[in-house]
């Protein structure tokens, strides 16, 4: 087998395993604290989309041509976009909702999730769009023995890498080392005795909503850069994606949303480039359903205990 077509596709499954990481962590965040799955996260992703998109025509329009500064002003200014969405939507869609049955908060988070998608689409239109390339450049890396050829990376996709390992440390430390990690913690043991012992768990929960939110605006920001085109539709297929990479990695759990990304990257990367493109999504579902049925609560996650 080729060394150069297994290393390139090492790094494609990367790149996408480090985007679905992204995403998957909002939700897993979700279900940590509330035990429920936020279906309108993957709009959120999508948001961030267009925000990027508008973002860099408002700073052409002032004249900042500066990439860096363009770089930082775009991610700034879409991931407080987007913690503002996430937090409108677990106001609107869960709060009110906090002690009917489990299954009204799921029903509220799709009719969002279809709120936003087609304010989107007849906002800014169905057409698929696309923003200029921002930042280019490839780093190539000798593949041993393979002839002359190299592996490529882009400069974004570097940075996607990168964000998306500093952001999962950042989140492993805010959980495990300060007071609000505390405070979820908590929460996501047992609600009830946390109020009782004065943690405001709405505000955790709001939190916890808006950080997921976040780290999907970064994702957001860092796709359309590196792939340069989106439309409306694209928070439902990544977002249960992300879902899946969640449930794979141990949804609950912060490093196995990372992992159950990775993973999931990896193997839609390779069955496309060594059996077909067409049916990679079967694949990687195929995967999630055999981690399910060997090992039910994931890679890195725990059984549930039921409480008596």
């Amino acid at each position: 087998m080729d060394p150069f077509l297994i290393g390139q596709q090492v790094v494609n499954g990367l790149i996408l395993g480090a985007i679905y990481g992204l995403i998957a962590v909002g939700y897993t965040m979700v279900y940590g604290i509330m035990g429920m799955i936020n279906f309108a996260h993957g709009e959120v992703y999508m948001i961030a989309a267009y925000l990027t998109a508008i973002f860099l025509a408002l700073l052409a329009s002032f004249g900042v041509d500066s990439v860096p500064v363009v770089l930082f002003l775009t991610l700034l200014g879409t991931v407080a976009f987007t913690a503002l969405h996430g937090w409108a939507v677990e106001r609107v869609a869960y709060r009110p909702l906090g002690r009917s049955t489990r299954l009204a908060p799921l029903i509220s988070a799709i009719g969002i999730s279809l709120v936003l998608q087609n304010y989107l689409r007849l906002s800014q239109g169905a057409r698929t769009q696309g923003v200029p390339p921002l930042l280019e450049g490839v780093i190539r890396i000798p593949a041993e023995g393979a002839g002359g050829h190299f592996v490529q990376i882009t400069y974004i996709q570097v940075m996607i890498v990168i964000m998306a390992l500093a952001g999962m440390g950042v989140l492993t430390w805010l959980i495990q080392a300060t007071s609000l990690g505390r405070a979820c913690r908590a929460t996501q043991q047992d609600r009830v005795m946390a109020e009782l012992l004065g943690v405001d768990t709405g505000r955790i929960i709001s939190v916890v909503f808006v950080l997921g939110a976040a780290m999907a605006g970064v994702a957001g920001v860092l796709v359309t850069l590196n792939y340069g085109s989106f439309d409306f539709f694209i928070g439902f297929v990544t977002g249960i994606k992300a879902f899946t990479a969640a449930v794979l990695g141990g949804i609950g759990s912060l490093p196995g949303a990372m992992l159950g990304g990775l993973v999931l990257g990896l193997s839609e990367s390779f069955f496309s480039g060594f059996v077909n493109t067409d049916y990679k999504d079967v694949f990687a579902f195929a995967i999630l359903i055999g981690v399910l049925i060997f090992r039910p609560s994931g890679l890195m996650g725990s059984p549930e205990v039921e409480k008596v």
